[in-house]
């Protein structure tokens, strides 16, 4: 009897194993995890609402550290999916970072959100319409940066609670990013330390990632002259300028130039440089971002800096003092976390645009005198990448973990950069197909962390090797404070009369 049990316990056994092989075959629709598919479902039942979040922050377009709107939806809406929410990190208020789950692997996603000064723009017109004449707007759509992870980390959640999955996921939000400011305060102040890889997505125009050193390090300063106030006309040499130490600072920079050598870019801008011209001033500031193809260099690039600074003190009998606003290492992406989301990238696939949208896009070519190449129809095959001279702040995360970066097609090849007209698509269909897209890629490569941890383990091993010998430290003063003060007084010009351009619907996942 006990053998005849044994043979039925055995064949029930072996016929459950099957059909929920087959079960689980139909569900991950051609060798998608059922993990995965339960976040990509998620993600595409959600399409709308992620589409919102990103018009939403679009017709915020809040200035870098201004970021109060924008950061309070992020925060309504993980706190609404049980996110555990912490605003205010590093001193920023504009910042937060959201955990979700519990234990290892910890995986950070994080992603920025700023707009740009005088872009202004309604989304969809080609020519020049501004939404608010003068006010900033979302020129390089970080407002869809942020709807890919928060629409990525809703498919996580829902992956995370229908299949009890262990790990943590991690949402940083990150201000400022057009001044290179928020992460490597976050690095500095520890909250990357049990972080085991983590994510960024940013809008370009074709759906895509790559490994290898991407993009420059960069040293952004502020130096502070300080003279003596005289009547310029009556006493002129009683006073001393504080405006001609910064020029000074500027022009000696300049002669330094030819003896640079030819990877660096250095930039300046004289922010502050006295009142009336008939009173010699006592206060002078001058910007300047400086930037390199790695640490050591922009480091010494930056001591370079300073020794010039103390000269046009010298030549003028100003004293001086820096302020260090940021300074951020170069990024870079990890070549096993590349392949996992390149992978993900070929499950998804690209958009599928409309004729409509294809249409649009040349339009917006052609009044640009570009190419007229339309959107992106194909996928971008996973490459090394090759450094640029632009920067991120994520950079500093980047040589802490493996890292890996999504770029999805939220905008149309050929806009410059930081021009009105980059604002014209990302608050269009175009975006809001090309922010699903993005959110499942992200979603996918997480889910594929927390279910496969030989993927993490060679990730790490890759990573070590990647970095060789190079050891992160921060390159940011330990006691410096984030510039809280930035952008206060133009965001407060323009917010009332944009505000009547908030968008009005509810934003509801389900």
């Amino acid at each position: 009897m006990i053998k005849i049990l044994k043979k039925y316990l055995i064949f029930f056994l072996a016929t459950f194993l099957l059909v929920s092989i087959f079960v689980i075959s139909v569900n991950a629709q051609g060798g998608i995890s059922p993990e995965k598919d339960t976040a990509y479902q998620a993600v595409e039942r959600n399409a709308s609402e992620i589409g919102k979040v990103g018009d939403a922050i679009f017709n915020f377009a809040e200035l870098g550290m201004q970021e109060f709107e924008s950061n309070d939806l992020c925060a309504r809406l993980l706190e609404e999916w049980g996110y555990k929410v912490e605003k205010g990190i590093s001193g920023f208020p504009t910042a937060l970072m959201a955990t979700y789950g519990s234990g290892k692997p910890v995986i950070a996603l994080h992603f920025e959100f700023d707009a740009l000064p005088g872009t202004s723009q309604q989304a969809g017109m080609i020519e020049r319409k501004p939404v608010v004449e003068g006010a900033p707007g979302h020129a390089e759509g970080h407002n869809t940066n942020a709807a890919v992870v928060i629409g990525a980390a809703f498919g996580i959640k829902e992956a995370i609670d229908k299949y009890n999955l262990k790990g943590t996921i991690k949402v940083f939000t990150a201000p400022a990013e057009e001044q290179g400011i928020p992460r490597p305060y976050f690095v500095r102040d520890g909250y990357f330390k049990d972080v085991d890889a983590a994510f960024h997505a940013h809008v370009g125009n074709n759906l895509s990632t790559s490994y290898g050193e991407r993009q420059y390090a960069v040293i952004t300063s502020d130096f502070l002259f300080y003279g003596r106030t005289a009547h310029a006309a009556v006493a002129p040499w009683t006073g001393i300028s504080a405006v001609d130490a910064a020029k000074l600072m500027d022009i000696g920079w300049d002669v330094l130039r030819e003896h640079l050598p030819t990877t660096q870019r250095s930039h300046s801008v004289i922010s502050e440089g006295g009142i009336q011209p008939n009173v010699v001033p006592d206060f002078a500031r001058i910007s300047w971002i400086f930037r390199e193809s790695n640490y050591e260099k922009v480091y010494d690039l930056h001591e370079k800096a300073k020794e010039v600074a103390e000269g046009a003190a010298l030549m003028t009998g100003c004293t001086w003092e820096e302020n260090v606003i940021s300074a951020i290492w170069p990024t870079r992406d990890n070549q096993t976390i590349a392949e996992v989301v390149q992978a993900n990238i070929e499950s998804v696939g690209v958009p599928k645009w409309t004729e409509e949208e294809q249409k649009f896009a040349k339009e917006i070519q052609k009044s640009l005198g570009a190419k007229e190449t339309g959107l992106s129809t194909e996928i971008t095959p996973l490459a090394e990448a090759k450094q640029s001279t632009s920067a991120n702040d994520s950079g500093d995360i980047t040589w802490m973990v493996p890292h890996g970066r999504i770029t999805f097609p939220a905008n149309v090849s050929g806009i410059p950069g930081h021009h009105w007209a980059a604002a014209i698509v990302p608050a269009t269909s175009i975006a809001h197909k090309a922010e699903v897209a993005g959110a499942k890629v992200l979603a996918g490569a997480v889910v594929d962390l927390l279910t496969q941890p030989a993927i993490l383990e060679k990730a790490k091993e890759t990573f070590k090797k990647e970095v060789g010998e190079t050891k992160h430290q921060t390159l940011l003063p330990l006691d410096q404070k984030p510039p809280i003060e930035y952008n206060v007084d133009m965001m407060a010009k323009y917010r009332e009369s944009m505000q009547p351009y908030y968008l009005k619907e509810t934003i509801q996942f389900k």
